[in-house]
């Protein structure tokens, strides 16, 4: 017979045994930010919500990602610094801050290395830049997936530049490495480091006649509304890094790993897909914009290519001959592939 202690027993235990799977069930979700600096209308912004979207799919909605645009979180160098404390989960863009202790981050910064985006992804996908994600890790950072943020090109308000002269004398911001001050320079160019939040506002007010940077990147941040000429140069490919803190990665469970992991790798070449379609297109949105986007011969960019092998000769001891005669071993390979 079921007396009514029995009973009460039973429930007290049924509620006990629920009240502990619906903990469980709470424990195990993990939540993460992952920021960046592009704008949301960026495809980089896009491929990161659909990196989200995934995560979520490949690990049964157990790892939720939310994504923050537009450097809401910091700077670059801010939100990787975070990434490596543990404070913020997930980043994705240049580790160009990391290239005090990691030289080899500095290898893309040297002009004229690719031809084309064959050669590039040749190379992310490669032995070259699976060494880099090695090198950060003592950092507190894991890798996981190399892609695009586009060919850098260069804009400005004063003149069409189509030949070597035509840079003489022009300030223009650039990137604030030891490399690309030193290959401005060399072909004349007044160079001038500066954070990317404070360009808009030099060119508004002509304190700087130009920058450099991926066209999508350019008409995200509206610079058709402060510079009137774009070169079509392609002098550096710049890559971005979507990594992911050791201590939050160390957190997760080997299923969880793997389905982010694999969310990562398959937003990372989306974003490539995002970026190529996008080049296209804002060619066309600087012209109606009052932009003139010009070509420069190949004869033309053959003599700025040659001013500035001085560069490469000097920064590579510095990043590492064996690691630099690699990573140009994997370009070659590219090249000559059919």
């Amino acid at each position: 017979m079921i007396t009514k202690t029995s009973s009460l027993r039973r429930a007290t235990l049924l509620a006990v045994a629920c009240l502990a799977l619906c903990s469980g069930a709470a424990f195990a979700e993990v939540k993460a930010k992952i920021g960046h600096a592009m704008p949301d209308t960026h495809p980089q912004a896009m491929a990161m919500n659909k990196f989200a979207e995934l995560a979520a799919q490949y690990t049964g909605n157990n790892v939720k990602i939310q994504v923050f645009h537009g450097a809401v979180l910091g700077s670059d160098e801010k939100q990787l610094q975070a990434v490596q404390a543990g404070t913020q989960e997930m980043y994705i863009g240049t580790l160009a801050p990391l290239s005090s202790k990691v030289k080899e981050v500095q290898i893309w910064d040297l002009p004229f290395m690719f031809a084309n985006e064959k050669e590039v992804y040749a190379v992310l996908d490669g032995a070259s830049s699976k060494t880099i994600f090695q090198k950060i890790e003592p950092s507190g950072l894991v890798g996981l997936t190399w892609t695009g943020m586009g060919f850098r090109n260069l804009s400005n308000s004063k003149r069409p530049v189509t030949k070597l002269e035509d840079v003489n004398g022009l300030k223009v911001r650039v990137m604030a490495n030891p490399v690309a001050l030193e290959t401005w320079k060399s072909i004349g160019a007044n160079a001038v480091p500066m954070a990317f939040s404070e360009v808009f506002p030099a060119l508004e007010t002509k304190a700087l006649d130009g920058q450099e940077n991926p066209l999508v990147h350019m008409y995200a941040n509206k610079m058709q509304e402060v510079q009137k000429f774009i070169s079509l140069t392609n002098h550096v490919y710049t890559p971005v890094a979507l990594v992911a803190s050791k201590k939050f990665w160390d957190t997760l469970s080997a299923n969880d790993k793997a389905g982010v992991q694999k969310a990562a790798t398959e937003a990372g070449l989306l974003q490539r897909k995002y970026l190529e379609e996008g080049d296209k297109d804002v060619v066309g949105k600087f012209a109606k914009a009052g932009v003139t986007v010009s070509s420069v011969p190949a004869a033309e960019l053959a003599r700025i290519q040659d001013k500035v092998k001085s560069v490469v000769t000097k920064f590579a001891p510095i990043i590492g001959e064996d690691f630099v005669k690699q990573f140009y071993a994997e370009i070659e390979k590219a090249r000559s592939a059919k």
